[in-house]
């Protein structure tokens, strides 16, 4: 990342442009805008931006669809702005890889605390990186790479699942709740539904779960969730 990051700003509505440049101006952070999902992918492709924020809906392409396709090939921090109602539509876009979402109306001072917070997210998991990897019985983890084998085999996972995996199978038999693992993987405080957990634990557990291996990924009934790694 560079040490003045690049934003993408993707949201077909000018005033929403207008507003937060005159904060990330104040902040001197450099920012490019585009209007459309289409356009939004392209300018991802060419100029490697360090975070975008991207509308949920807009022509051409939906934020949602552009999400999708850059978490195919990138872990660039992305922030979802959604219209307030769109619950469904926010819990998803994590599912998908977001890092955080915004509802509108919002404050623009709202959005530059949210940038500073994933943006110090994203260098500090950066900085805290390490070369190991986990390995349990058939279940290899490569945070490093966002990369999980089981059983010698590469399984799709998205960034939110490789984390969550990672960091209940880092911490063997501690129970973690689900407010815990969001404020951990997502980076913040988070305030909104802790139900995008439990789905992403169902995920993990359709892509590692099998009758041969020792391990597992378990319930912990009105607490939370913990990885037992097996004997």
């Amino acid at each position: 990342m560079s040490s003045i990051p690049l934003i993408l700003i993707s949201d077909d509505d000018p005033v929403v442009h207008e507003a937060l440049s005159i904060y990330l101006n104040e902040e001197n952070y450099q920012y490019f805008s585009v209007y459309d999902g289409e356009a939004a992918l392209t300018a991802f492709k060419e100029k490697q931006p360090d975070l975008i924020i991207l509308d949920l809906m807009m022509p051409k392409m939906s934020g949602m669809d552009v999400c999708k396709e850059i978490r195919k090939s990138s872990n660039v921090p992305i922030i979802m702005l959604t219209a307030k109602g769109e619950e469904i539509d926010r819990i998803l876009g994590l599912e998908l890889g977001a890092d955080d979402y915004i509802v509108k109306p919002f404050s623009p001072r709202e959005v530059v605390a949210r940038i500073k917070a994933v943006l110090r997210r994203a260098n500090d998991a950066e900085a805290g990186k390490s070369s190991s990897i986990l390995r349990f019985d058939g279940l290899e983890i490569n945070i490093d790479n966002y990369e999980v084998l089981v059983d010698g085999i590469p399984v799709a996972f998205t960034p939110k699942e490789v984390e969550i995996l990672h960091l209940l199978a880092s911490n063997p038999g501690q129970v973690m709740d689900r407010e815990q693992i969001l404020s951990k993987v997502w980076g913040y405080d988070y305030f909104g539904d802790t139900r995008t957990v439990d789905t992403h634990i169902k995920r993990i557990r359709q892509k590692i779960d099998s009758d041969n291996h020792k391990y597992a990924l378990l319930t912990v009934y009105g607490v939370g969730y913990k990885f037992e790694p097996g004997q």
